[in-house]
């Protein structure tokens, strides 16, 4: 049974001016995610603006992960559609491209019954790649409780959950019940969710900043929350300031500024507005 753990970066897509993707700086994330010591890599998901990318450009974008990552961390790919026959394609696509482990989220939009979630997910675990469930009912317009978690659990394959609910006595129950293995989705949450005995974090501020976050997961996790704490409110401005307009839109402004491959986002997204920009700024310099 595959084993997750640790932090990993949901990552984002970087474009170039004109909108094509930046292929060479695809790479270059991925190197210096690697080299700042994040546990894993979490390529095609939402911070990735996967709802705006082109099948030959998913294509590619895999290739060179599995090029570049060569076996060092851990591939979650984002294999997710609120269609069940294009969850089952996208998630063969990710094994047959090397993959670890495929992150599903809730179907969207079509907001599913019970016993259609079930099927669901039942349908893409088949495919024999395991399964990271990824509840997130702001995005997807329903929660997946805790006591259909527990009968998700059940599914062959289905070995985790990626929690976005904000709740933390449902992310308590999941962990006590469920044995799923349970990432944090919310950067702010991270020490909480450990402190119940989470695995980590799937976190979009590691994007930018993956040592601070993984030295966050790995102080908790080896039970040292006087640490966890620490870095916990040194980073809480800029996990505050990180949503304050829909992700991927603030992280890929702060990378901007960095100077890391990032570019603009693509429509329906659009740039930061000018006073959310000054307030992320200053969230930047606070951490300086």
């Amino acid at each position: 049974m595959l084993t997750l753990r640790g932090a990993y970066t949901a990552l984002i897509t970087p474009l170039k001016e004109d909108g094509a993707i930046d292929y060479d700086g695809w790479h270059r994330l991925i190197e210096f995610q690697i080299d700042n010591g994040i546990d894993g890599l979490v390529p095609l998901g939402t911070t990735g603006e996967n709802p705006t990318l082109e099948h030959d450009e998913e294509e590619t974008l895999l290739k060179i992960m599995k090029e570049t990552v060569r076996g060092r961390v851990p591939v979650v790919v984002g294999t997710g559609s609120n269609s069940t026959k294009y969850a089952v394609l996208y998630t063969k696509r990710a094994q047959e491209r090397g993959a670890d482990a495929a992150l599903v989220v809730t179907p969207y939009y079509n907001k599913p019954n019970d016993s259609g979630l079930v099927r669901h997910f039942e349908a893409v675990a088949a495919v024999g790649l395991p399964v990271i469930v990824y509840n997130i009912a702001s995005r997807c317009g329903r929660n997946i409780s805790a006591a259909l978690m527990k009968e998700l659990a059940q599914i062959p394959g289905i070995i985790g959950v990626k929690e976005s609910s904000g709740d933390i006595a449902q992310i308590g129950d999941i962990i006590n019940e469920t044995g799923l293995t349970l990432f944090s989705g919310d950067d702010a949450l991270v020490v909480p969710v450990l402190a119940l005995g989470g695995a980590g974090v799937i976190s979009v501020i590691s994007n930018l900043m993956p040592g601070k976050v993984a030295a966050l997961v790995h102080a908790g996790l080896n039970g040292d929350f006087n640490e966890a704490r620490r870095l916990h409110y040194e980073l809480l401005p800029f996990m505050k300031a990180a949503f304050i307009e829909t992700n991927p839109v603030p992280i890929k402004a702060a990378m901007r500024w960095a100077g890391l491959p990032a570019g603009p986002v693509r429509l329906p997204l659009g740039p930061l507005s000018r006073e959310s920009e000054e307030l992320l700024r200053k969230a930047l310099a606070a951490l300086a």
